[in-house]
């Protein structure tokens, strides 16, 4: 069974820093895509940061320069390291990964709340 665990949303002060980790377990064939969104109330889920297998990462143009996204392929790990957090940053963050059979998964989200 796949299983995608978010950790280290919680809550801070604007400009200050997250550091958000998703493990992946059970998933057949290797891990083509390791994508981050993100859902703030009342508004779409969208795309925060992706990276490849071949360490390519994408990221959301009004993220550039505060989110970085990285990975730890032997442990099947992905993280997001969140800089200079802003209150419209508030939001839930979830991991997927696309596995090289085609197939995606979730995890089940980890709250950010960035207020004063």
């Amino acid at each position: 069974q796949v299983q995608l665990v978010e950790s280290g949303g919680g809550l801070v002060q604007p400009g200050g820093s997250l550091r958000l980790s998703c493990t992946v377990s059970g998933i057949a064939g290797s891990i083509y895509r390791m994508t981050w969104y993100r859902q703030a109330p009342g508004k779409q889920r969208e795309l925060v940061a992706s990276i490849m297998y071949n360490d390519r990462t994408n990221y959301a143009d009004s993220l550039k320069g505060r989110f970085i996204i990285s990975r730890d392929s032997a442990k099947n790990m992905v993280y997001l390291q969140m800089n200079n957090l802003k209150p419209e940053d508030t939001a839930d963050y979830y991991c997927s990964v696309l596995s090289t059979t085609g197939r995606s998964y979730w995890g089940q989200g980890t709250q950010v709340t960035v207020s004063s």
